[in-house]
């Protein structure tokens, strides 16, 4: 799972998918595909990819609320059910990374 997936998959979604870095932030991936690190002051001293790579939750949220008094809750998904959600590509080099580390 590359960021550019995840920027692909909110853009379709129209949701915020949201995961932690280094430093006890968070990456906002916006409903327009623009990956954030809200709070975030100067150079990062971290890889995006490299923290994704490290995420195993993720937490979506609509980007669009019709009625901010009935806003819908976040889901929080797995590193395997986001993989999923990607489709059969993403879901089957998931897997040989695994099976690298091991």
């Amino acid at each position: 799972m590359k960021l550019a997936d995840l920027r692909k998959l909110s853009i379709k979604q129209e949701t915020r998918i949201c995961f932690a870095v280094a430093g006890g932030l968070e990456c906002v991936v916006t409903e327009r595909g623009i990956a954030q690190v809200p709070g975030l002051r100067g150079t990062p001293d971290f890889d995006l990819e490299r923290e994704l790579a490290a995420a195993r939750e993720f937490r979506f949220e609509l980007a669009h609320q019709p009625d901010r008094k009935h806003t819908a809750p976040a889901r929080v998904h797995t590193r395997d059910e986001v993989a999923r959600l990607l489709g059969p590509a993403s879901a089957t080099a998931a897997s040989a990374n695994e099976h690298e580390d091991e």
